[in-house]
């Protein structure tokens, strides 16, 4: 029988709560995140995902990204530090290696792959992050997804879920089956790609689905036909990202993540018209969104 996927709604985010601060926590009790991903075509996309982290309640971001787009990318965002990572010739990320470890290792939540296009950038970045677990939450995403396939065992072998968020066309290439297949049935699919790779996966479009191992999938269909636009899954993931460097264990992060997303997509869509809105404009509306649960 087919699995019929739960609502993810305000009752079920109110009791699955986000984890608060402290009212004298400091920036690094609040959250450290690490985004690592760009590229010489897309080099602002990482910008949405750290801000979006920001947004989500994380006191500290900092971003890897091409050594050419660094400089401009911390005058552009004065908030984060930015780390100059080796570039390869065609503009994408190099052989991050020790250096990425390193920040790795003083991060709460890693998120990885956004505006990454090229599929050797993306596995030298891939092994990089595997090569040792860490402490950190991992969130992957984008370009990360591509490339996925052959470390099924790794990420199923971790002591926390990674969360993985594909679309329809990263879903397929996690899973080696065509687009079509997975679109005629996206509830088993998703639970198919959670159970592979032991991970929290959220299956984006106009439904979107959350499976995590071992618990029901979940459905949120309320965001929109003008979230289908350019930098919309770099927010939402950076703010699966924040949440997870709060402290909300994965399936919680992205559940909420998913909700937070599309509910800044419907005010947008109230406020300016169903279409034209531009993925930056989803970030503002997050903050206050989660203080209204």
């Amino acid at each position: 029988m087919a699995e019929r996927p739960e609502a993810l709604d305000s009752d079920w985010l109110r009791a699955h709560p986000l984890p608060q601060p402290a009212s004298d926590a400091d920036k690094n009790a609040r959250g450290r995140v690490l985004a690592v991903g760009g590229c010489r075509t897309v080099p602002g996309g990482i910008r949405l995902t750290a801000e979006a982290a920001f947004r989500a309640g994380a006191g500290k971001v900092q971003v890897a990204t091409i050594a050419g787009a660094a400089l401009a990318l911390g005058i552009a965002m004065p908030e984060i530090a930015v780390h100059a990572m080796p570039e390869a010739d065609n503009g994408e990320l190099g052989a991050c290696g020790d250096a990425l470890r390193r920040l790795a290792a003083r991060a709460d939540a890693i998120i990885a792959g956004p505006a990454v296009a090229c599929h050797e950038a993306a596995r030298r970045l891939v092994a990089d992050l595997l090569a040792d677990e860490g402490e950190a939450e991992l969130v992957l995403d984008a370009g990360a997804l591509m490339v996925l396939a052959d470390h099924a065992p790794v990420l199923a072998r971790r002591r926390r879920p990674a969360v993985l968020t594909p679309h329809i066309g990263e879903m397929a290439a996690l899973l080696g089956e065509p687009a079509d297949a997975i679109e005629a049935d996206r509830a088993a699919a998703v639970r198919r790609a959670a159970d592979r790779f032991g991970a929290v996966c959220v299956l984006k479009g106009a439904t979107s689905l959350v499976a995590a191992p071992g618990a029901p999938v979940l459905a949120y269909a309320g965001g929109g036909v003008g979230l289908a636009t350019g930098g919309s899954g770099d927010v939402l993931a950076g703010i699966v990202a924040g949440l997870a460097a709060r402290g909300a264990a994965p399936p919680v992060a992205a559940a909420w993540a998913v909700w937070l997303h599309g509910e800044a997509g419907r005010r947008c869509a109230e406020q300016m018209g169903p279409l034209g809105f531009l993925a930056r404009e989803l970030l503002a509306h997050v903050p206050g969104l989660m203080r209204a649960l």
